[in-house]
């Protein structure tokens, strides 16, 4: 196994992948993004209805988690006035 030394062409002109983007072809998947449960099949209508709006707001803005402000944004889009 060569080690590559500063002077070498091929270590100064290593291209960076951005993994977060670049996907193989065909794999167009979504998947869901869950950051308090697996499922929402124990909830009541209401909270299901808050489930399904935090997992689409995380899947539009490619967040694994949310701030509380961001539930909060979330809560109100649902009609929520305190």
């Amino acid at each position: 196994m060569a080690v590559s030394t500063p002077s070498d062409p091929v270590s100064s002109e290593r291209t960076f992948v951005d993994r977060r983007t670049s996907r193989p072809s065909g794999l167009n998947l979504i998947r869901e993004r869950r950051q308090f449960t697996n499922s929402h099949t124990e909830l009541s209508p209401d909270a299901t209805e808050l489930a399904h709006a935090i997992d689409g707001y995380k899947l539009r803005h490619r967040r694994r988690f949310i701030t509380f402000e961001e539930m909060l944004s979330v809560i109100k889009s649902l009609g929520y006035q305190r």
